[in-house]
């Protein structure tokens, strides 16, 4: 009895210890593997780095085909670990790029919209400085033109005060010959009258006297 007893406990410890030694195997593999998938189901990340995802998976299998006893066991764990952490750094790695090229692409098309805008605002002040220089030019040309019929308008103003001018001049010789005349009208006419004193106030002429007719029958 005892020795049966001995037999199978030596037995379950045999299996226990064969238990044990492949939960560790699986363990390892399970680890990896579940690492490997997240990496896979990453919806950032899963579709990048697709060749070093396939090449940490043949490390796990190769792994895989080896006990923990085993001497090649523990150079296949090293590997298929840091397959693991390069297919992870080289999926990051990718993500990063894709986004800077992305962060790059709106950077340019900020700087094209930019520009864009400083082209339109550039176009619109010159729009601008070309419309007040045609307003500045319109409104020069006015004033010329004002001017030059203000200076029109003053010529024409001297000639008619010259004209007018020579129209007075020519009223006050005649109103001096009016004059003259009037003057020498008045002395002709004293002058008579100081001749006619001078006579004794005598008429010059008497008028004849008409004789009466003799009225008819003895009157």
């Amino acid at each position: 009895m005892k020795r049966s007893t001995i037999l199978l406990s030596a037995l379950v410890l045999a299996v226990s210890a064969g238990t044990a030694l492949a939960a560790t195997e699986d363990l390892d593999v399970r680890r990896l593997t579940s690492s490997l998938d997240q990496l896979s189901a990453d919806p950032a990340l899963g579709g990048y780095a697709q060749a070093e995802q396939a090449r940490a998976r043949e490390a796990i299998s190769q792994m895989a085909q080896y006990k923990p006893k085993d001497k090649l066991h523990g150079h296949y764990l090293y590997i298929a670990e840091r397959r693991v952490d390069i297919a992870k750094a080289m999926a990051q790695y990718q993500d990063a790029q894709v986004k800077s090229a992305q962060l790059d692409r709106e950077h340019d098309a900020i700087l094209l919209e930019a520009s864009r805008l400083d082209a339109e605002m550039a176009r619109r002040q010159l729009e601008q400085q070309r419309l007040q220089n045609q307003m500045i030019q319109e409104e020069a040309a006015r004033l010329q033109q004002q001017g030059v019929e203000y200076s029109q308008a003053l010529e024409q103003a001297k000639a008619e005060g010259e004209k007018a001018r020579q129209v007075a001049a020519a009223q006050a010789r005649v109103a001096n010959a009016a004059k003259k005349q009037a003057a020498l009208a008045e002395a002709a006419a004293r002058a008579m009258r100081d001749m006619n004193s001078s006579d004794g106030g005598a008429p010059a002429s008497t008028p004849a006297t008409t004789p009466k007719k003799a009225k008819k029958g003895g009157q």
